[in-house]
C-alpha cells in the first residue's frame, strides 16, 4: 500500500511540475502579494500638513511649534489668522489647525481642529498631535504612553500575519479545489475509482504534492516577512511553522472537499475563490477586528478557520507568545482540518457509490 500512494504521490506531483501555470500561482504570486501589502499597502500616517493659529507668538508656542516642525509626522504650512481657519481646512491646505491660547505661556491651552472628510486621518492627526503636544512639554507630562510590541507603530506588523491567512486559504484551496475535478473532466477519474488504493489515500496523494510546495511558499514568506519586511517572529519559528503547515493542511482540504462537490474546474474555481475571500476579508480580523462586531457576525467569525490562524500569528510573531499560548486556536484549526478530511473523503466515497 505505501508503495501504491508513493506512486499516486508522483503521479500528482509530476502532474503540478509539468503546469507552470499552477507552479506560478503557488509560489509566485503569493510572494508578490506579501511584498505589495508589506511595502505599498499601508494604514501608516505621515506628512500630516498642520496650520497654526497663534495670536500671542510666545516663545512657549515658538517651541512647540518647532517639535511639530521637527517631527516626521507632521509638515507645518505657516500660521494663519482665526478668519483663515476655515478656508484653510475646506480648501485641503491643512489637515489639521492647531490653535493655542492667548495665555498658552501660562495656561498651557490649545485647540485642534481636523478635517473630519477622512476619518481615519483625522483621529491619527488628532491623536498625533495631542501626543506631541501634549506629552512632551513639563507642565503637562501628567501620563506617559508606551507602545510595545510594535512601538513604531508599522502597519506590516498587522498586515503579513492577515496576508498570510489570505493567502495560504485561498492558494491552497484554489489548487486542490480542481484536482479531482480535473481527473473528471480529462476522463482519467475511472481509473481512479478501478483503482486498489482507498479513498483516504487518493486523498492524501492529492494533498501531498501541495503541502510540500505550500511548505516552500511559507519558507519563503516567512523569510521575506522578516529580512525584507523587518516583521519579527518573536514566538519562535519552529512554533510558527508547525501551526502555519496544520493551517496549509486545514486550506488543502477544503480545497479538496470543494472539488469533490463542484461540477467543473470554473465552478471550483468560483467557490474556492470568490466564495471564500469575502469571509476571509470580513470575518477573520484581517482589516476590522472581530470584537466590534454585532453578536451575530461575530459568531460566524468563530467558523472562519482565517480569524484563529490570524491570531495566533500576530501572537507568536508580533507578541512573542509561546506556543502554549496559543492553544485553543490550535486545537480549533486542528478539529476543523480532521472535520473537513473527513467530509471529503466521504463525499469521495459517495462518487464510488
Amino acid at each position: 500500500m505505501q508503495v501504491r500512494l508513493s506512486a499516486f504521490v508522483r503521479k500528482e506531483m509530476l502532474h503540478i511540475l509539468r503546469d507552470p501555470r499552477t507552479l506560478l500561482v503557488v509560489l509566485v504570486i503569493p510572494v508578490v502579494l506579501i511584498l505589495l501589502f508589506g511595502f505599498t499597502v499601508s494604514t501608516d500616517v505621515n506628512n500630516i500638513s498642520v496650520a497654526v493659529c497663534a495670536p500671542v507668538r510666545s516663545d512657549a508656542v515658538r517651541e512647540s511649534v518647532d517639535r511639530l516642525s521637527f517631527s516626521p509626522l507632521f509638515k507645518c504650512t505657516g500660521y494663519i489668522d482665526r478668519a483663515e481657519i476655515d478656508r484653510t481646512l475646506r480648501t485641503g491646505k491643512a489637515s489639521a489647525v492647531v490653535v493655542f491660547d492667548d495665555d498658552y505661556t501660562n495656561s498651557g491651552l490649545f485647540q485642534i481642529l481636523v478635517d473630519g472628510a477622512d476619518v481615519n486621518t483625522a483621529r491619527t492627526a488628532q491623536a498625533y498631535l495631542q501626543s506631541v503636544l501634549s506629552g512632551e512639554t513639563s507642565r503637562q507630562s501628567l501620563f506617559e504612553v508606551n507602545q510595545v510590541y510594535n512601538p513604531q507603530l508599522r502597519s506590516s506588523y498587522n498586515f503579513v500575519p492577515g496576508i498570510m491567512g489570505m493567502i495560504f486559504l485561498l492558494i491552497c484551496a484554489m489548487m486542490t479545489s480542481i484536482s479531482i475535478v480535473k481527473e473528471k473532466e480529462t476522463g482519467t477519474m475511472e481509473v481512479l475509482l478501478v483503482s486498489p488504493v482507498k479513498p483516504v489515500y487518493i486523498i492524501i496523494s492529492k494533498m501531498l504534492p501541495y503541502l510540500l510546495l505550500s511548505s516552500l511558499n511559507l519558507v519563503t514568506i516567512l523569510l521575506l516577512a522578516r529580512y525584507v519586511l523587518d516583521v519579527p517572529l518573536s514566538g519562535g519559528v519552529w512554533s510558527i511553522v508547525g501551526f502555519s503547515v496544520l493551517y496549509l493542511l486545514l486550506a488543502l482540504a477544503l480545497g479538496l472537499l470543494v472539488s469533490n462537490i463542484a461540477g467543473s474546474q470554473i465552478v471550483a474555481l468560483l467557490i474556492s475563490a470568490m466564495v471564500m475571500i469575502m469571509p476571509v476579508i470580513f470575518f477573520s480580523g484581517l482589516l476590522f477586528p472581530t470584537y466590534n462586531m454585532p453578536w451575530a457576525l461575530r459568531w460566524i467569525s468563530y467558523v472562519v478557520p482565517a480569524r484563529w490562524y490570524i491570531d495566533a500569528m500576530r501572537k507568536l510573531m508580533i507578541q512573542g507568545v509561546a506556543f502554549r499560548g496559543v492553544l485553543l486556536e490550535f486545537g480549533i484549526l486542528l478539529g476543523e482540518t480532521l472535520l473537513l478530511l473527513a467530509a471529503a473523503t466521504k463525499k469521495f466515497n459517495d462518487r464510488l457509490e
